[in-house]
């Protein structure tokens, strides 16, 4: 009967919500009615969306949404576009190499799969979308924890432990922070079975108009088919997705 109720409040919340979406501005009344609501019960949802900031009220006693809100929808129009912006490339990737290519985002000390073009063979490495893998066990990950402040790559050894997901993964924080740098000053990055046994990747970075890491695009296969020859078609993919979200930079990383 609790549940039902918490999904009741919910259901009345998202009400109100859209008709703040459709209306844009409006008053408790209008609201209350649109959502099929007794003004009461409106008004004290309303006041609970005012304090996260998802709704905001004006001098006149009128609503209309929150920045709170707004945030939010901002962050998912940025990966929305991200992932609009980058499918044709990986598409393109994939082509090229016959094997699955993946856009990644980090979210605290983990990588998130965000999307992924499959490759077409039998044998393949395929990625859910919506999956998570420390950083310290993937491409991208190592290059993730290359960006920011230099102790940042010890300060999440320490956080985290290095758990080991194979006989393969790092777990010693010096060693790892000894590959951050060198991947961060190479470019790109490998994950030879350490995440997962017979699974091999290559990663680079993507970055916005101001230079900051976003993304990570990388190449999955059977470790027995990983070629060094992708490097090359990664890093141009990588600054093509980059230079679409309109970084500049030139591109520091060696020639391979």
């Amino acid at each position: 009967m609790r549940n039902e109720s918490n999904i009741q409040v919910i259901d009345r919340m998202v009400a109100l919500l859209q008709g703040l979406a459709q209306h844009g501005h409006a008053g408790l009344k209008v609201l209350a009615v649109d959502a099929g609501l007794h003004s009461s019960t409106a008004h004290r949802i309303l006041a609970s969306l005012q304090q996260h900031g998802w709704v905001a009220r004006d001098a006149d006693g009128g609503y209309r949404l929150g920045s709170g809100l707004l945030r939010y929808a901002s962050h998912a129009a940025r990966e929305i576009d991200l992932r609009q912006l980058a499918l044709p490339v990986m598409t393109a990737l994939r082509d090229l190499t016959g094997e699955t290519v993946n856009l990644t985002l980090r979210e605290s000390d983990e990588v998130v799969y965000v999307e992924r073009v499959i490759s077409n063979r039998l044998m393949r490495v395929e990625q859910v979308i919506g999956s998570r893998a420390p950083l310290h066990v993937t491409a991208v990950g190592k290059l993730m924890l290359g960006e920011g402040v230099p102790e940042g790559c010890m300060d999440y050894a320490r956080r985290t432990g290095l758990p080991a997901y194979t006989a393969n993964t790092i777990t010693n924080a010096r060693q790892l922070c000894d590959v951050v740098r060198l991947v961060a000053g190479q470019g790109y990055a490998f994950d030879d079975e350490e995440a997962e046994l017979g699974v091999g990747c290559i990663g680079v970075l993507v970055r916005d108009a101001g230079g900051n890491a976003v993304a990570g695009l990388s190449i999955s296969a059977p470790r027995e088919r990983r070629r060094d020859e992708w490097i090359e078609p990664l890093l141009a993919s990588g600054r093509e997705i980059s230079m679409k979200l309109g970084y500049q930079g030139a591109d520091a990383s060696p020639s391979v």
